[in-house]
């Protein structure tokens, strides 16, 4: 009976101990899910180590030193570098299409021996009628004493038509005149179908041969150029914040992305208005291209990335871009007769405009600083920085298609 009443109590003891032990697990789990909690939370400006200390007119909601994979996936959550995150990578996506949008225009070189069946084509059909579905869509062709008109009419007519080269070195005069009779008549009648491919030849034949684009390697240096600055801009907002080795190691690639963005925005304008002028051309791309490495190595520096030098950095970026002052006033003095020069200078004072008041907005932290705290989220000055930069190097991509049509059409 003794045994009985110690086995019962035994178990009754156990029971407990297991109750016990339940509590304290459960108790644990609560508290690491509340210390996991907290850990991920969000703090104040006062509450960061120095490294992640830039802005002390940005109150709260930042991130400190969080993990790899929190710092990842904060992309898709609310705190003062949300903004700054998704400008610049929308703006890597915007350049991305655009690269692909420009590489898929251009045109194509056909072989020049398809313009030996074109004769026998015309001599089968009636010219008379070709002559008339021709003036629907070159209605200058009678008028035409010469062929020198025609580059000019298809330009506007023919759909292909995007980018013109020049007619020097392609003798497309002397191949339109073997191609082409002197003058339309009557002669065999045929159906239809005929003109139809008479003047689908035409327009395929002739517009291909009409399009030599020139090199586009320095469009596409300064296109490669914005993505990398906008994507490194991202992805070291996103994770600077995990640790003071990484945060240094994404920032000096955040400066390398800036320079690297306003050296080659000066390569399609100083390569394609000073083609035809090598030592001018060689000389303002070797030193915009020494300055930006210049500028990189610099940044190198732990001090650069120091509160104090924010201005600095600011004005060493400035100093980089009026640096292309010199060679965009030779190519408008240079061209001023051209209304491309016009043009072209038109969209780069509008984006040196953007720039300028983004490193200006960069460097003087406004508005946070009239009302610090109520620009945490949304606002504060380096959002408007990214927006004017994305703004800035969209102009720069438009003024590239400017200078693109002008070279192929003119050559040097």
């Amino acid at each position: 009976m003794d045994d009985a009443h110690q086995s019962g109590a035994d178990i009754k003891l156990s029971s407990e101990e297991l109750d016990n032990h339940q509590t304290r697990s459960s108790e644990e789990g609560k508290g690491k899910r509340w210390w996991k909690k907290v850990k991920y939370q969000l703090v104040e400006y006062h509450s960061l180590p120095g490294y992640l200390r830039d802005n002390d007119f940005v109150v709260g909601h930042y991130r400190s030193e969080w993990p790899l994979k929190q710092a990842l996936l904060s992309i898709f959550s609310i705190h003062n570098e949300t903004l700054n995150v998704w400008t610049h990578l929308i703006g890597f996506f915007l350049f991305l299409s655009l690269t692909i949008y420009t590489a898929m225009k251009v045109p194509k070189v056909v072989d020049l021996h398809t313009l030996q069946r074109f004769p026998d084509v015309l001599k089968k059909a009636d010219l008379h009628k070709v002559h008339a579905e021709l003036r629907t869509c070159l209605p200058s062709l009678p008028n035409m004493p010469d062929l020198h008109g025609l580059r000019e009419e298809l330009k506007t007519t023919l759909p292909s038509m995007d980018y013109l080269p020049s007619l020097s070195g392609w003798h497309i005069r002397e191949l339109l005149y073997n191609c082409l009779p002197e003058r339309f008549s009557s002669g065999n009648y045929t159906d239809v179908c005929v003109l139809h491919s008479v003047k689908e030849e035409l327009a395929n034949i002739l517009a291909p041969l009409m399009v030599r684009p020139i090199t586009r390697w320095p469009f596409f240096a300064f296109l490669g150029g914005a993505m990398f600055c906008l994507l490194a801009s991202s992805t070291c907002h996103l994770i600077s914040c995990t640790s003071e080795r990484l945060s240094y190691i994404m920032l000096r690639l955040d400066y390398a992305g800036i320079a690297a963005l306003i050296s080659t925005s000066f390569y399609p304008p100083v390569y394609y208005s000073f083609m035809c002028n090598p030592f001018f051309c060689n000389l303002y791309l070797g030193f915009i291209t020494l300055l930006g490495i210049t500028t990189v190595l610099f940044s190198l520096l732990p001090v650069f990335q120091t509160p104090k030098f924010r201005t600095v950095r600011a004005c060493l970026f400035c100093g980089m871009g009026f640096s292309g002052i010199a060679p965009i006033m030779h190519k408008l003095i240079w061209f001023w007769g051209q209304p491309e020069a016009l043009h072209t200078f038109g969209y780069e004072l509008l984006m040196g405009a953007f720039y300028g008041l983004g490193a200006l907005v960069y460097a003087t932290r406004i508005p946070e600083r009239w009302m610090p705290g109520k620009f945490d989220i949304a606002g504060h000055s380096h959002q408007l920085f990214h927006v004017l930069v994305v703004a800035g190097a969209y102009t720069h991509y438009r003024a590239g298609l400017v200078y693109l049509r002008w070279r192929d059409l003119q050559g040097c």
